[in-house]
């Protein structure tokens, strides 16, 4: 036993309660930005792992893979907050999403953490079937049908990799290319696929990074953070416009958690240090907590 255990006990209680357990981080690169903030998130999740809890990450790439498709000639299109991904789309974050989980994996073993990298499509630990089309409004305010292409509805986690890994005192981290019925590869939004792995898991707590302190009032204004939300409330925030555009799946994924039994999730920003390790040790949490009730 780690001889430093017993004053981080005393000083953190929650900490008893969630040794051995499985949390879901999710984040991104507009959260995690850059070698030194992914170093410092990386000693966060080393920590973690040093007090006995299993971290399980799940990431995305969604500015990366915009950046990659504006160098090579396309047009990068969403709606609702989902990315239209036709074959080239798909190629690309292929591409952007293994080059970062190879960066990521890199730096978390820089920190003494025992990480590998996993696509959502090997062995079949995403399984998914083609999104049906979507009612959304065009650019001229019509109501039309859209066909989002190769994206996946994740319909089933096999988390027999994932719980030997954990077991075995490894990290895994995911990325959203999941596998559809046919074999075929299809992009799954990261806020999404980390929910239905939170829920497979039987999470206590699932912790979404943003680049922003949780969900705000007034986007132009940190101090109007909402510290706690419950499920019923999200519905009048979107109808309200306070929760708009990318912010939507990711209330959305932490809906789908809590309804799968998750007891809570919490939106994060992942700019300020420490953050995390303070969210998940103390009962004053820094960002937004959104609840089931």
């Amino acid at each position: 036993m780690p001889m430093h255990y017993y004053p981080i006990k005393e000083r953190f209680p929650r900490l008893e309660e969630l040794r051995d357990s499985h949390i879901v981080i999710k984040f991104g690169a507009n959260a995690i930005a850059g070698e030194d903030e992914l170093k410092r998130f990386a000693k966060d999740v080393a920590m973690m792992c040093s007090l006995g809890m299993h971290p399980v990450l799940v990431h995305g790439g969604g500015p990366e893979i915009t950046k990659e498709m504006k160098l090579r000639g396309l047009e990068a299109r969403k709606v609702a907050g989902l990315r239209i991904t036709d074959s080239e789309t798909l190629e690309v974050a292929e591409y952007v999403l293994g080059r970062m989980n190879r960066e990521i994996v890199k730096a978390l073993r820089g920190a003494g953490v025992d990480a590998v990298g996993v696509p959502g499509y090997k062995n079949g630990i995403l399984r998914c079937k083609r999104k049906d089309p979507i009612l959304a409004y065009d650019e001229n305010g019509n109501l039309v049908t859209i066909d989002l292409g190769y994206v996946g509805d994740v319909e089933f986690v096999d988390i027999k990799q994932i719980m030997y890994m954990t077991a075995s005192g490894m990290v895994p981290v995911i990325y959203p290319i999941g596998e559809d019925v046919e074999g075929g590869h299809v992009n799954v939004n990261a806020d999404t696929a980390a929910a239905h792995i939170a829920a497979a898991l039987n999470c206590e707590e699932m912790i979404l990074i943003t680049d922003v302190p949780g969900i705000l009032t007034d986007v132009n204004d940190e101090n109007s953070l909402i510290r706690e939300v419950s499920i019923k409330q999200i519905d009048e925030l979107i109808s309200g416009g306070v929760v708009k555009e990318g912010m939507v799946p990711k209330v959305e994924a932490c809906r789908l958690a809590l309804n799968a039994g998750v007891r809570s999730t919490y939106m994060l920003g992942g700019k300020e240090a420490g953050n995390l390790l303070r969210q998940i040790l103390d009962d004053n949490h820094s960002g937004t907590r959104i609840v089931k009730g």
